[in-house]
């Protein structure tokens, strides 16, 4: 008779998720997220065959869990400020998703960021709003993305120290600031 599966993919991958919040990606291998669960090993290496598999799975979690969002999407501009607000949030309450997602932890290449389907639909609402050009509101969200990165990233790592207010306000100057460069330059 076969064997009951106790430890399940979904409770192998919500230890993990936790492990990598609370203390980081590198805490996380085989054996330390089976002491996590109190089991062996072996339902770990039965579901994800090894520590890559284990990764790329555990990326697709978190990208869920990350993606499940207060997103407010009356318009493109709210639409983008709530998904730069929930980016600022990540980088302030939880670094070290924060750092598997966006600092090269994860398999998940940042460039792919401005190729999605909801950005672009975001970035024709911004044009439509703004009375911009298409490539002048690709170049404004492509430009408020590298900024807000550069600043998450400061933030997430411990080398400047902002609330999360603070974050938010400086994003939204450095945003206008773009704004008024693309309306100007077209």
């Amino acid at each position: 008779m076969a064997r009951k599966v106790t430890i399940s993919e979904e409770m192998i991958l919500n230890a993990a998720l936790k492990m990598l919040i609370r203390d980081g990606y590198s805490s996380i291998n085989i054996k330390t997220l089976a002491k996590e669960l109190n089991c062996s090993t072996q339902p770990i290496v039965w579901h994800f065959e090894n520590m890559e598999g284990l990764r790329k799975a555990l990326d697709r979690y978190a990208r869920e869990y990350a993606n499940k969002s207060d997103m407010i999407i009356k318009d493109g501009v709210s639409a983008f400020e709530s998904l730069g607000k929930n980016y600022v949030k990540m980088a302030v309450n939880e670094p070290n998703l924060f750092k598997f997602l966006y600092l090269g932890e994860s398999p998940y290449e940042i460039n792919t960021v401005f190729k999605e389907q909801e950005n672009a639909k975001m970035a024709k609402m911004i044009a439509d709003e703004l009375k911009l050009t298409k490539k002048q509101a690709d170049n404004c969200i492509r430009d408020t993305f590298i900024y807000s990165h550069g600043l998450a990233t400061l933030v997430a790592t411990n080398v400047l120290k902002l609330s999360e207010k603070k974050m938010m306000e400086v994003i939204k100057d450095a945003s206008a600031c773009f704004l008024i460069k693309e309306k100007n330059n077209g």
